[in-house]
């Protein structure tokens, strides 16, 4: 795989990562051996990023990395490419979602982290979701604390508008904005891309294939049923589901005649956009790895690119992405 920077001052990875959401139960059942068949083959892919959170799990995508490190051996950390985030919480008397961006509050949880996958330091630390209470500024302080502290070799944010990376990037280099970007959410280019480029910040887009609406397997709704984050987002709630599905289906006989996958298709396109944009896909399955591979070598021409956006325009989708509760924390910006 050719490779991409992460950021203008990180190491060059894997054009495609893996998003490690997946190695907890959020998009069904999995297990330690499944993520560890994962990581296994993303090896052999040559696929070299990692991203995961605190909260996934909680803990457990941090500990299943940590174990499948810990059996490769001495230098297993220099495997990967290694991005964690924290500064979601809990309230622990109502359990309500709270984000805190205090020092201790960070270092406590990204000390946590780093035990959790055995490694002294990490490649990329996000704040995952910004607390309104903490200046951007101050947060961004207490980052580049981190670098000093020999912690983290850079960070980044995830959900930010623009204007606020333009801001903390003010205080230190930003290395990385996490934002969901695909053929179904082409908000971020109107202003993220475009500001990301001209700083030197590498995209980073997680669900890159829609949550499965870009594949050739889209969820039905018995499957969404059995999903409790997907249940109550709106693309994924009737009639909007259905309708989705329907609007897809020209891009996934788009890819077939092309001879791929929908899940390649929408996984190229992206790279093709800018050539600092990272996708992280996630699975739980290694022939769904293998076709987020085939994506990140796929070419694609003028042609292919014109019939693309003809099969799936500039706001084809049905619902909005988020539900009202699930907005709670990304920046909205446009």
């Amino acid at each position: 795989m050719q490779q991409r920077q992460l950021g203008s001052n990180g190491p060059m990875i894997s054009p495609i990562g893996i998003g490690a959401m997946s190695f907890t139960n959020f998009y069904g059942q999995t297990d330690e051996a499944k993520s560890h068949a994962i990581l296994a083959a993303a090896l052999d892919e040559g696929v070299t990023h990692i991203d995961t959170s605190n909260v996934y799990g909680p803990h457990v995508s941090e500990t299943v990395i940590g174990t499948f490190l810990a059996k490769q051996g001495p230098s297993a950390s220099d495997l990967f490419s290694i991005a964690t985030k924290a500064g979601i919480s809990r309230d622990k008397e109502t359990g309500a979602r709270k984000y805190d961006n205090s020092a201790a509050y960070l270092e406590a949880e990204l000390d946590g982290s780093l035990s959790r996958m055995g490694v002294d330091c990490v490649d990329l630390f996000y704040i995952h979701r910004r607390d309104p209470d903490t200046p951007i500024e101050q947060v961004t302080e207490t980052l580049a604390g981190f670098i000093k502290k020999g912690k983290i070799r850079s960070f980044g944010f995830s959900e930010i508008a623009p204007s606020s990376l333009r801001r903390a990037n003010e205080i230190h280099h930003v290395a990385a904005v996490q934002s969901e970007y695909s053929l179904a959410v082409r908000y971020p280019e109107l202003g993220l891309v475009q500001s990301t480029r001209e700083l030197g910040t590498a995209l980073v887009a997680f669900s890159p294939v829609g949550r499965s609406l870009l594949t050739d397997r889209p969820h039905t709704p018995e499957r969404v049923a059995d999903m409790p984050f997907m249940k109550v987002n709106p693309r994924f709630q009737e009639p909007n589901l259905s309708a989705n599905i329907k609007a897809s289906e020209s891009f996934r006989a788009l890819a077939a005649d092309l001879g791929t996958t929908a899940a390649a298709l929408a996984i190229a396109w992206l790279l093709h956009q800018d050539d600092h944009i990272i996708p992280i896909p996630g699975t739980r399955s290694t022939d769904h790895l293998r076709e987020h591979c085939a994506g990140a070598r796929l070419s694609l021409d003028a042609d292919a690119l014109a019939a693309i956006d003809k099969a799936l325009p500039v706001g084809w989708a049905h619902g909005d992405r988020y539900s009202t509760d699930q907005w709670h924390g990304p920046e909205k910006y446009c």
